[in-house]
């Protein structure tokens, strides 16, 4: 039987992949989106991610709550840390994740399908594989795997940067007048939230990576 401890530290991870997995069903469903410009789709995507707010900011005073209550031992200390700047990771994901929904359903049939299908669908494929990564970590004790994923998701938010850029080079190149430098540009900016929703995986698989084998403490 579980410690009434061990019972709230369970809940609180419980919690964190709750919130962690919408913000990844949101991104899938963004990604189907994108396929057709599919406003439908893209409006699915946002009920995933609804009440996150409410979501972490009840997972913080949990966490409060356990840190007053119980003396954690320092790899639970450190889990607890972790899972509290965690949430905050949380919250500018499902953000961008929101902010990028309304942006693209609304300049989706003004972008060239080539430039979607060669670079905003790997890209986005990228970021959801990078938030997969995160997710898997926790539930991994074993440092040697929470390492293995970690690099993972390093290697896919390296992805989704390099095909920002490549991408935002492309675009430049096609617009011949102010018209279509606007078009690009507010294209340019929805897409560079894909790229801020891969950040936010990577900031917390270092932070899981961080509670499971201690360490300095950058983020």
């Amino acid at each position: 039987m579980l410690s009434k401890y061990e019972e709230k530290l369970e809940l609180i991870r419980g919690q964190v992949i709750d919130v962690m997995n919408g913000i990844i069903s949101a991104n899938e469903k963004i990604y189907d989106a994108l396929k057709d410009c599919n406003k439908d789709t893209f409006d699915e995507a946002k009920q995933f991610i609804k009440n996150v707010a409410l979501k972490t900011n009840d997972i913080d005073k949990e966490i409060v709550t356990t840190l007053a209550l119980h003396t954690p031992e320092a790899k639970d200390l450190r889990e607890l840390i972790a899972f509290l700047k965690i949430t905050n990771e949380l919250l500018r994901a499902s953000s961008s994740t929101r902010n990028f929904i309304s942006g693209f359903s609304d300049v989706c049939f003004q972008t060239d399908i080539k430039a979607i299908n060669e670079f905003a669908l790997p890209m986005q494929k990228s970021t959801i594989e990078s938030l997969k990564y995160a997710a898997k970590m926790l539930n991994i004790d074993c440092v040697d795997e929470a390492q293995e994923n970690f690099q993972n998701a390093l290697i896919s938010e390296n992805k989704t940067d390099d095909l920002y850029e490549i991408l935002e080079a492309h675009l430049l190149k096609g617009f011949s007048n102010d018209e279509g430098y606007v078009k690009y540009h507010t294209m340019l900016s929805v897409l560079r939230r894909s790229e801020k929703i891969a950040d936010r995986a990577l900031s917390i698989a270092s932070l899981l990576l961080y509670a499971r084998q201690g360490g300095a403490l950058h983020n």
